[in-house]
């Protein structure tokens, strides 16, 4: 996927970003650099740099886009499921949101995107040009500009066959930070993800056992999944990353809890007896002793005695994955536990089809762990131009959550015994969990969103973390499938990338603008770069300045030159300002 134009066409504008903002990733002269076979290196993966002082609209953009892929996903999804409590107002909101809800009222948006090999034409286009536009008021369009380039006979307008491989595979987004400005539609669209399970097993319907939409918010509640899934799958030679900077080796052993039943009220009850009132639903039980009812969460996810012969549902394959399990009759809990060798590796290859479609079985088990959220509180959600989903959203206790990993030990480099994940330090998980997202998704044609994902980070790690990201992608080399647009202070990431891919945010009169660097970033020393991206020119802290400023005034007052000299040489660390006091302070001395 190549990003070509995005706009805003709201006209109060879309969060910092005014009416009328555009900003083009790409133009003529670009993709025909990253098409040319005479430029190899222009053919390597790399991300989009959007660098610039605090509140300057850089995380926006990643937002923007987010929640355009939302309002697709929206349209898509609801052809199949969509949750009841979201569309709460038919007559005024047609299309079942409001304009005001966080997700833009108008944009236009324009990307290639490859297409199957079966479309590819004997001219060899194999990237559909695609534009979006969305007006007040109305639905998104999508167009598929250059269709008459395709093996297509009589094209029209895009047919739904279509609409699934013109849109990316995936929407991948991550913050590192507190701030949830980029989460929203993602944990609205979480919510979506649970009320399709949901309603599934209140009309006793088969279940796909995956996700039905696309976006992805992989937050710290995914880390331990993101990481599994990797260690599971991948040999030595895909994970030296994680080897190489962190140390790690592979996990030692590992533990998944999932409660099977919750209770529930008796209006929840009838929800599910009406989809079938001939008998009683198979999934409540009601203790004839206490009166209590309760729910088997995960009916649709676990074979029993009485499952058809074909059914082979994620928690009956993780089973079979499991060194051992055993289940807590009390609380009707069931524990698996795994102690990870070759063997085991095997097993979940064998059960599942590859790391995402583990991903995807995890990805279901924790959205389950929503079912304590209300319907009310849903609607709000859904509708909500809340930055802080956290807030609103309760966290439940451990043992109160359908499902949740435990115990998951390490092996690492000279450490002679097994490392507990938690134990390791803020940096090194972030970088597991950054660098594990970009292996876990590099084959597919995905959309990578990444607010500020090095700021754990020790300056080593900084440095080197466009080169980790391009040994992640490093088969794909000549396949530019996929697309990366990371939110940063760092001015080592500028360093790594090329002027064309970085974009300078700065507000002028409460204007959002963007430019490209007037200068050579790649390989620009980062003394350079945050001279231009925030405007700092000292390479020395604020206080030690301050020390300086007043050495320098002391010097300009006419105090003795050689005392200032042995004092600015025992209070400062050398520096380029502290040299240039100096040397004005001996060319002094000489003239005397």
């Amino acid at each position: 996927m190549k990003l070509l134009r995005l706009k805003v066409t709201d006209p109060v504008g879309f969060r910092s970003l005014q009416t009328g903002f555009e900003i083009y990733f790409r133009d003529e002269w670009q993709l025909n650099d990253e098409n040319s076979q005479d430029l190899p290196m222009q053919q390597e993966f790399a991300p989009i740099i959007c660098i610039g002082p605090n509140g300057c609209g850089k995380s926006n953009v990643l937002e923007l886009l987010a929640a355009i892929f939302y309002q697709l996903e929206i349209l898509r999804v609801r052809r199949h499921f969509l949750p009841r409590n979201f569309i709460y107002d038919e007559e005024d909101n047609p299309n079942g949101y409001k304009e005001n809800n966080g997700s833009p009222a108008a944009f236009e948006l324009e990307y290639l995107i490859k297409v199957p090999n079966e479309y590819i034409n004997p001219a060899g286009k194999s990237f559909a040009h695609v534009r979006i536009i969305k007006n007040i008021n109305s639905s998104p369009d999508i167009d598929w500009l250059n269709a008459e380039q395709f093996n297509i006979e009589n094209f029209t307008k895009v047919s739904d066959r279509e609409r699934e491989f013109l849109l990316p595979q995936y929407i991948l987004g991550y913050s590192s930070g507190e701030n949830e400005i980029l989460s929203l539609p993602f944990f609205k669209m979480r919510f979506i993800q649970f009320d399709e399970y949901w309603d599934a097993l209140q009309a006793q319907l088969p279940y796909s056992g995956r996700p039905e939409t696309r976006l992805a918010y992989i937050d710290n509640s995914f880390s331990q999944a993101i990481l599994l899934c990797n260690l599971l799958f991948y040999d030595n030679d895909i994970l030296k990353p994680f080897q190489e900077e962190v140390g790690l080796v592979d996990v030692k052993t590992f533990r998944i809890i999932i409660k099977r039943q919750i209770t529930i009220n008796e209006l929840q009850v009838e929800a599910f007896l009406s989809a079938n009132n001939s008998q009683p639903h198979p999934a409540i039980v009601k203790d004839d002793d206490t009166g209590i009812i309760s729910l088997k969460l995960v009916k649709l996810l676990e074979a029993d005695d009485d499952s058809a012969k074909n059914f082979d549902p994620m928690i009956s394959r993780l089973k079979r994955c499991a060194t051992c399990f055993f289940v807590d009759e009390d609380s009707d809990t069931l524990y698996l536990d795994y102690y990870v060798n070759e063997a085991t590796k095997q097993a979940f290859q064998k059960n599942f089809s590859s790391p995402i479609e583990l991903f995807q079985a995890f990805q279901v088990l924790l959205s389950l762990n929503l079912y304590s959220v209300s319907d009310k509180l849903k609607s709000e959600l859904y509708c909500s131009n809340s930055h802080y989903v956290s807030e609103t959203v309760p966290t439940l206790a451990s043992d109160e959550r359908i499902m949740r990993f435990k115990d998951v030990y390490l092996t690492k480099k000279n450490i002679s015994q097994p490392v507990l994940l938690k134990a390791l330090s803020d940096g090194e998980h972030q970088l597991l969990h950054s660098l594990g997202l970009c292996l876990l998704f590099k084959n597919t044609n995905s959309l990578f969103f990444l607010d500020e994902p090095e700021t754990h980070f020790n300056p080593d790690w900084r440095s080197k973390f466009v080169s980790l990201l391009k040994q992640c992608f490093s088969e794909q080399q000549y396949d530019p499938s996929h697309e990366m647009l990371i939110t940063t202070h760092a001015p080592f990431l500028v360093s790594d990338s090329t002027p064309e891919k970085v974009f300078l945010f700065k507000k002028e009169n409460d204007q959002v603008i963007t430019e490209h660097p007037n200068f050579n970033t790649l390989g620009a020393s980062v003394n350079k770069i945050t001279m231009n991206a925030f405007g700092k020119k000292e390479t020395i802290g604020g206080y030690a300045q301050t020390l300086l400023d007043k050495l320098q005034l002391r010097f300009e007052k006419g105090e003795q030159t050689e005392s200032l000299l042995e004092e600015i040489d025992q209070t400062l660390g050398d520096s380029v300002e502290k040299m240039l006091l100096l040397k004005t302070l001996n060319d002094k001395l000489e003239e005397q």
